[in-house]
Order: C-alpha cells, then structure tokens, then sequence
C-alpha cells in the first residue's frame, strides 16, 4: 500500500513536472513567436517606411519639374508680352512714318511753289508762306526735322549721293556741296536721307 502510494505520488510528481515543462516549453514558444512577430513587423514597417520615402521622393521631383514648367510657361508669357507690346508701338510708331514721310513731298512742292514765286504778288505768296509754315509746325510738333547738310562731309547713313560735281574749293572736298532734296529726322532716326551732290 504504502508502495503504491510512493509510486502514485511519483507519477503525480512526474506528471507535474512533464506539465510544467510542457508549460515552459510553450511560454518559450510563445516568446520566440512574439519576437519573431515584432521582427516580422519592424521589418513591415521598415520596408513601409522606405516605400513612403520613394513616393515623398517620387512626389517632391514632380512638383519640381511642375514648377520649373510653370516657371518656363511664365518667362515664355513674359517674353511674349513683350513682344506684343514692343510689334504694337512698331505698328503705330510705322504707321505715324509712313503718314509723316507722305507729307515730305508736299512740303518739297511747297518749298519749290514759294520760290518759283518769289516774284509773284505779295498776298499769293503770304497764303503759300502760311500754308508751308504749318505744315513746318505740324512736323516739327511730331519729331520730324530738316537735316542741315550743306558744307558738311559726306555721310552715308543721312546722304544720299546722286552726284559728284568739282568742288568750289579745297575744303569742300569730300563734303555736300548742293542738297537736290532735304533730308528729315524723325527723332533720332532718319526718315527720308538727303539726296546730294559731294565734291570732288
């Protein structure tokens, strides 16, 4: 009896000390599946992390080339405007040219009827004198004036050369001698050249 009780109290030792290894066993178990599980996870979230880095990456060059294309569409706009701006004041500034450089012949008429009448009646030739003066005014008010051309040496880019005549003297050599037709300023810029003879 007292055998059987020894060996009872040693199967119930052995079973507890089996179920406690088994307990052991799986607690390790349990340990070693969480630290894979946070291993698993640090390497999810990892890779995670470098995926989100590529699209804020990916993200940062698009808006880089949007800007740099939105900054090219603007210089090209602004060059544009500019253009436009500088082909509209080329028409107009042209358009007042042409009409200008119209009326330079009717001034040369003039010129030429005043003095075909330097000996008509006083009153025809005051009425031709006024009419020439204001057509002068009318010039000169928008920037056009005379060049003064006689005497002075033979410039290709305001003289036009339509002859070469002896010079009267030494010093008019190479100079304007006769001016056949005047030329005209337009501010700064030639409007019509002066036709001249240039001694030689």
């Amino acid at each position: 009896m007292s055998k059987n009780r020894h060996n009872n109290n040693k199967a119930e030792n052995a079973h507890k000390h089996q179920t406690n290894a088994a307990e052991e066993a799986a607690e390790i178990k349990d340990v070693l599946d969480d630290t894979s599980a946070e291993e698993t996870d640090e390497t999810e979230t990892e890779a995670a992390n470098v995926e989100l880095q590529n699209q804020l990456e990916a993200a940062l060059a698009d808006v880089e080339k949007e800007k740099k294309e939105y900054l090219f569409l603007m210089a090209e706009f602004d060059n544009y405007r500019k253009r436009v701006t500088r082909e509209k004041a080329d028409i107009i500034k042209n358009a007042a040219e042409r009409v200008l450089l119209e009326i330079l012949p009717i001034v040369d008429d003039f010129e030429r009827a005043l003095a075909a009448t330097a000996d008509s009646t006083e009153s025809l030739r005051e009425g031709m004198t006024l009419i020439y003066h204001k057509l002068i005014k009318y010039l000169e008010r928008n920037g056009v004036k005379p060049m003064d051309t006689d005497g002075k040496p033979f410039d290709p880019d305001f003289h036009e050369a339509i002859a070469k005549i002896p010079a009267p003297s030494d010093e008019l050599k190479g100079k304007v001698v006769d001016t056949t037709t005047k030329g005209y300023m337009l501010n700064d810029k030639v409007l019509r050249h002066a036709k001249v003879a240039v001694g030689e």
